[in-house]
């Protein structure tokens, strides 16, 4: 067959030949709503404070199989910084319910904190890339955090 692979059917070919590339634009506009991403104030004494970064899911339904990558980048005194990219997996988020991420050092305020979450409903795929900005994450920005309950800074 002079090195050309035919497929004659495929379960993954439904609605187009594998000749179409997939488009951004022939994605599902699955849009992200009611799930937030919060750091929030944990234990505070005068040598220290402890922060934890939560998963709040505010709606209906539970969301499962919910996939989350964080990292920080930015700039510290000049020179770029990058710190590892961690993956977190929860099998599945009750509705009105939260996750606790991960601890978050106060030293990382300064960068971007991104978290890239993915997650399903219904057999549909939905995700997000939630971004706390440098120096975003202040005492004049608190909030009480919904099911958490506790003092922090939320993106929903």
């Amino acid at each position: 067959m002079n090195g050309e692979l035919k497929v004659t059917h495929s379960p993954f070919t439904t609605h187009r030949s594998l000749n179409q590339p997939t488009m951004i634009k022939d994605l599902p506009k699955n849009i992200v709503k009611d799930i937030a991403i919060a750091v929030a104030l944990e234990k505070e004494s005068a040598e220290s404070k402890i922060w934890y970064v939560y998963l709040i899911n505010l709606k209906n339904v539970p969301i499962e199989n919910v996939l989350i990558t964080s990292r920080g980048y930015g700039e510290k005194d000049g020179s770029p910084v990058k710190t590892s990219t961690l993956r977190h997996m929860f099998p599945v988020v009750e509705n009105g319910a939260y996750k606790l991420i991960e601890p978050i050092d106060e030293q990382t305020f300064g960068l971007n904190n991104e978290y890239w979450l993915s997650y399903y409903i219904d057999g549909n795929i939905y995700d997000k890339k939630f971004i706390f900005l440098p120096e975003s994450i202040v005492e004049v920005n608190f909030i009480k955090l919904p099911v958490v309950n506790k003092v922090g800074v939320m993106i929903l």
